[in-house]
């Protein structure tokens, strides 16, 4: 039994019959039987449905956003801009699919060569709770464009999000098996990704369910695409705006209650500055609102379940025994949920749980850097490798450092690392490997094929 619990009060929302063995290869066997036909529809057709999808999406917003924060307690507003979100996805990819696949020619001595780009097949998408829509329709809209079918594997706390998922695409008007939600444990996916009929794996989630499931799609020849976790430095310079880093630096941190592989995690700051900034920091967080995730005056919502919060709890207390300072938050309230406040951890240094491990919820930690190289070698010390940002008033130094210096695979200047379906999304090191999004994130699931005549 799935069972979907309101992290706000602790009541359940819903429960949901795992299938057994025997339906998910039967639901296996029918994407790929739909997916067969899939491949020969052109560009056109599949344009206009997934226009439909997005259509979908923004006539059904609301159902969809309240279904979002019952089940893992974002706030509504945000719940209501990730919806819009996966139907710009939606958007995007009808529009400009075909023209990223389209074939290129390469000069060669034949009389003609060149790289087309063909469907794959059926691909395994192993998705998390935090963002239950937008992860699944940035990996559904572009492979669904590219002929390929989708089977979701979604996190079972969010099981009415892959339901409700699943009937966006049936009600856009794609084939009825062509995307299909399977409703298992993750006690159940090795023999999803064993099944001769999948081709390949994408999955956005910890570095050891990201090991676990490149160990065995490995040992099978199956290609996979990792999104895992990040602890995101953001760099602030003397020579920042530091009320406007202080804004960027908050919102990031926050955003879904601090529950996003590319929040901002470390604030790097060098040490002129340092005390102006920590003081604008504070008095920014300090009012920030938690609360009923319903209510719009409220900033941030509960953790995703209490056994969540625990944990994360565990990991501000450890930090404090290695040396880190508490200036705000840092205790469970009392009341009813899943809630912990923001939190900010001072002198933090390498070595401490704030500084090696990633924090996933509203916990800040700000560390102090000599100078500029100081405060580099600071962000880079670490075995991720997501977003990064840097603060300075000179943009061309900025750019230098973004391109340059940072080790990690979205870079951002003057702002706070967000996802675009427009840019190449995904990390490095520990964070995981390929790219969704972009024309780049439309070719990690297809045969990019040599044709060479003469």
């Amino acid at each position: 039994m799935l069972t979907s619990i309101n992290p706000t009060n602790n009541k359940i929302v819903n429960t949901y019959l795992e299938m057994e063995s025997e339906e998910s290869i039967k639901i296996i066997s029918l994407a790929d039987d739909a997916c067969i036909q899939w491949k020969e529809t052109t560009f056109a057709h599949r344009s206009v449905l997934m226009k439909n999808a997005a259509k979908v999406l923004r006539e059904n917003s609301e159902e969809y956003s309240v279904l979002m924060t019952l089940e893992m307690g974002k706030p509504i507003a945000q719940s209501r801009a990730e919806v819009e979100k996966c139907a710009w996805v939606c958007d995007y990819y009808a529009e400009n699919a075909e023209q990223f696949l389209s074939d290129e020619i390469i000069k060669t001595e034949a009389t003609k060569s060149f790289i087309s780009y063909q469907p794959l097949g059926v691909i395994l998408a192993i998705m998390p709770w935090n963002f239950p829509f937008w992860q699944v329709f940035r990996f559904a809209a572009p492979n669904l464009m590219a002929g390929n079918a989708g089977l979701l594997k979604h996190a079972s706390n969010v099981s009415g999000c892959a339901l409700a998922i699943e009937d966006v695409f049936r009600k856009a008007g794609f084939p009825e098996n062509l995307f299909r939600s399977l409703l298992v444990t993750s006690k159940n996916v090795n023999e999803i990704i064993s099944n001769p009929k999948v081709q390949a794996i994408t999955l956005t989630g910890s570095v050891p369910a990201g090991k676990s499931v490149a160990s065995l799609a490995g040992s099978l020849i199956k290609k996979t695409v990792l999104e895992l976790g990040g602890s995101d430095p953001y760099i602030i310079l003397e020579d920042a705006d530091l009320e406007k880093a202080a804004m960027s630096c908050v919102t990031s941190r926050l955003i879904n209650a601090g529950q996003s592989c590319i929040a901002a995690k470390r604030f790097i700051i060098v040490q002129s500055v340092y005390g102006e900034f920590e003081k604008l920091f504070l008095e920014i967080m300090s009012k920030k609102k938690m609360g009923d995730p319903f209510d719009e005056k409220n900033d941030l919502g509960p953790q995703a379940s209490i056994q969540l919060r625990d944990e994360l709890h565990e990991q501000v207390l450890r930090s404090i025994e290695q040396g880190a300072e508490l200036i705000l938050g840092g205790s469970i309230p009392e009341m009813d949920g899943a809630f912990y406040p923001p939190t900010i951890l001072t002198n933090v240094k390498p070595g401490m749980v704030a500084f090696d491990e990633e924090l996933f919820g509203p916990i800040a930690a700000l560390i102090k850097a000599k100078d500029e190289d100081d405060a580099i070698n600071l962000a880079n010390k670490s075995i991720f490798g997501l977003g990064a940002s840097v603060f300075t008033k000179d943009v061309k130094r900025g750019e230098r450092i973004a391109k340059e210096k940072l080790n990690a695979g979205c870079c951002f200047v003057n702002d706070f690392v967000k996802s675009d379906p427009r840019l190449p999304f995904g990390g490095i090191k520990e964070s995981g490997y390929g790219r969704e999004l972009s024309p780049l994130g439309i070719k990690e699931f297809v045969n990019i094929k040599t044709v060479y005549v003469k």
